[in-house]
């Protein structure tokens, strides 16, 4: 259910076509922050969070991830404003390839063999849709960036979804509250301008924080295995919604470039259930 939703996104942005992506990250911000706190004060969790603020350390750190979560957002936002699902969706599909890449030149990590073969099936792919896009694909290459950025620093944080994410928007308060006011003082902002816009600017906040909710909640409960095999449901409906509702460009140049990535995907999928499979035998032995 988390990624389904988070795949079909870009329809739901797509009916905002009036707002501009600023103004839809702006209030994406302040009403994902309005529902978490609402949580927040259900689950009486307030005091837990207000705890995890006055840590410096977790708070400058957690301060990192919303710089991440907002470019993401941002970048991701504007690609469905200018009708570039499919690109976005691209960044998708090789965050989990830009992530092996980081562990290998960050941390130093080795590589099994169908790791490479991926690492370098996606290289090629990346360059062959370079080449189709006539520049780099810097959209795609923002959101894998940004989002591959974003999971590290949540893994290294280990908090609660619902706590941190709370944070994250209450950092981003200022500058997202700002900017619509600046947009009200133009008389550009759709926010109170019809109903149907206003519906769906709030609603942001709540289709930002319910599949993130259904995500933390399935992690628990799933093997890291099927989660992240899963994880392609999202750019999978987003290519889909690009080459089929918005009508993208897709010549043979892209459909090959994409073919390298899907591969490299799919050698990755299976390094993963293999050595989860070596993992899950070590442990019964």
């Amino acid at each position: 259910m988390a990624y389904t939703l988070w795949g079909l996104l870009p329809v739901y942005w797509h009916q905002l076509k009036k707002a501009t992506a600023f103004e839809i990250l702006a209030n994406r911000g302040i009403w994902a922050l309005v529902f978490c706190l609402l949580l927040l004060g259900a689950r009486k969790q307030l005091g837990k969070t207000i705890a995890i603020i006055r840590t410096r350390r977790t708070f400058a750190l957690l301060a990192l991830s919303s710089m991440f979560l907002t470019i993401n957002w941002g970048v991701y936002i504007w690609a469905v404003s200018v009708n570039r699902v499919v690109e976005a969706s691209l960044g998708y599909y090789i965050t989990p390839l830009v992530t092996v890449a980081a562990g290998v030149l960050v941390f130093r990590e080795r590589l099994r063999t169908f790791q490479w073969v991926a690492v370098a099936l996606a290289a090629i792919g990346v360059v062959v849709l370079t080449v189709e896009f006539g520049s780099v694909p810097w959209i795609a290459l923002a959101v894998s960036i940004s989002w591959s950025s974003y999971g590290f620093m949540k893994k290294s944080l280990n908090l609660g979804a619902l706590e941190s994410l709370s944070i994250e928007t209450l950092i981003a308060l200022i500058p997202c509250v700002s900017y619509m006011v600046f947009l009200e003082n133009q008389q550009r902002a759709q926010l109170g301008h019809d109903s149907k816009s206003t519906l769906l600017l709030v609603g942001a906040g709540v289709v930002t924080v319910v599949p993130l909710l259904w995500f933390n909640g399935a992690t628990t409960r799933l093997p890291f295995t099927i989660t992240g095999l899963l994880q392609y449901i999202t750019p999978t409906i987003m290519f889909l919604i690009g080459t089929l509702i918005n009508h993208e460009a897709m010549p043979a140049g892209r459909l090959i470039g994409f073919a390298f990535i899907w591969l490299a995907l799919t050698f990755l999928g299976t390094d993963l259930v293999r050595s989860n499979r070596t993992t899950a035998s070590a442990l019964k032995n």
